[in-house]
């Protein structure tokens, strides 16, 4: 699976880019089917707290699988998305 970051507006540093490729990879773990990891990183509203979003679109067959979260950190809104992502991925797996 081939692991994509864009960042908007600020730079990935190194300890947030190992997490999203250790997160993001344990994913193929759940459908080996996975062509393709976007994960977008953007900070919305700079006066929130709660600001930073993250977005995953996981390329598999058939439809796209899209999670989008927004938390105080990347690294939870990561954790948040790749949760969710698995869950759908599990009942993608199941139908199949």
């Amino acid at each position: 699976m081939k692991i994509t970051v864009q960042s908007i507006g600020l730079t990935p540093h190194e300890p947030l880019e190992s997490h999203i490729e250790k997160k993001v990879s344990k994913l193929e773990t759940f459908y080996d089917k996975i062509h393709e990891c976007k994960v977008f990183l953007k900070v919305e509203n700079a006066a929130d707290k709660i600001n930073k979003t993250t977005e995953l679109i996981l390329a598999v067959p058939g439809d796209d699988i899209v999670v989008k979260k927004t938390s105080a950190t990347f690294e939870e809104s990561l954790d948040l998305c790749v949760d969710t992502a698995k869950k759908l991925l599990i009942k993608k797996k199941e139908l199949a």
